[in-house]
């Protein structure tokens, strides 16, 4: 394998193979798990966008797929095809995250979803204990990221009740992230609201 210098090229990548890097990553190089993740940090980050997920659950898969790589190199065998390995890793985890969200979404439309029905909408004997609703969720709102804020606005308090392909375009955000995305919110928003009064 060339010499490893102190500033990694385009060039010095491509003039090491996956199994000289490997081989220098189990050696202890320092040098050449960082060539690792220079050649492949893009493929991986790309997979969970691909599914729809943001970047920042696309930062921590990058990073648990590169954990699980390096505590995995006694496994690799000469000529490991290393590209593919990482891009199963990135998408079992990205799947993973995707039905966490989902599960997490699932319960969260149950518990939060039902009080953002009654703020909507509130009727009969109950109005002034919906109008203390509404302020608590008020009150979480406010304290809310603008994304999420829109983004829950659309879901819950829009009389037209838009499709999520209209929320997509509307917020400028893929289809597919709108539901992980609402997941993340509403979590966001019941941490900040605490217990219901």
């Amino acid at each position: 394998m060339p010499p490893i210098g102190n500033r990694i090229s385009d060039k010095e990548i491509i003039d090491h193979s996956d199994d000289d890097l490997i081989q220098a990553c189990r050696q202890g190089d320092g040098r050449a798990w960082k060539m690792v993740v220079a050649k492949y940090k893009r493929l991986v980050f790309s997979i969970p966008l691909n599914y729809g997920l943001s970047h920042e659950d696309a930062a921590d898969i990058t990073q648990i797929t590169f954990t699980i790589m390096f505590e995995s190199l006694d496994q690799f065998y000469p000529n490991a095809h290393l590209a593919p390995w990482l891009a199963t890793v990135a998408r079992r985890h990205s799947w993973r995250l995707m039905e966490r969200y989902r599960r997490e979404s699932t319960k969260d439309d149950e518990d939060l979803g039902q009080s953002l029905a009654m703020a909507v909408d509130p009727t009969g004997n109950e109005e002034v204990e919906n109008w203390e609703l509404f302020e608590w969720l008020d009150r979480g709102f406010s304290q809310l990221d603008e994304r999420c804020r829109k983004l829950l606005l659309q879901l819950y308090f829009n009389p037209e009740q838009p499709s999520y392909g209209e929320i997509a375009a509307r917020l400028k955000m893929p289809t597919s992230s709108v539901s992980p995305t609402r997941a993340r919110c509403l979590k966001r928003l019941k941490k900040l609201l605490g217990k219901r009064p």
